[in-house]
């Protein structure tokens, strides 16, 4: 068995489909990632390699991005997550302002979304009981 050449990987590596695999993203997004300059994956070849940096920051923008944050919000968050350990504060303390706000429209969401339905229930009673009258007559 002859020895292996390549110097053994310290740690561990995606490549843009195994990455977007992974966390159920599509390649072109990884790429408008890379673009906006969120993500910065090293090249081996003509390939693009992500590493452990890379993934977590991933992590943190598609979460932020469920959570309705824009691009700008989440480059806010996942450079503080570069930072020394003493940035760890802030990046808490920012992140947790604008989770407050995202909840706080969640909930006037939902308040409006109760409403509405209250209203379609309403109306479409009406129309059932004047449908139940024409038909009796």
């Amino acid at each position: 068995m002859a020895a292996s050449t390549q110097p053994p990987r310290t740690e561990q590596r995606w490549t843009v489909g195994e990455l977007a695999d992974e966390l159920g993203v599509t390649t072109r997004t990884l790429r408008h990632y890379e673009d906006e300059g969120l993500l910065t994956p090293q090249r081996e070849g003509g390939n693009r390699v992500y590493g452990a940096r890379d993934r977590a920051r991933l992590r943190l923008v598609l979460r932020g991005r469920r959570f309705g944050m824009t691009l700008a919000e989440c480059r806010e968050i996942v450079d503080m997550y570069d930072g020394a350990a003493t940035s760890e504060r802030q990046q808490l303390t920012t992140l947790l302002g604008r989770l407050d706000e995202i909840a706080d429209d969640l909930r006037r969401r939902q308040a409006d979304l109760r409403r509405t339905l209250t209203e379609v229930q309403d109306v479409a009673t009406r129309c059932r009981d004047r449908l139940d009258q024409l038909t009796s007559e």
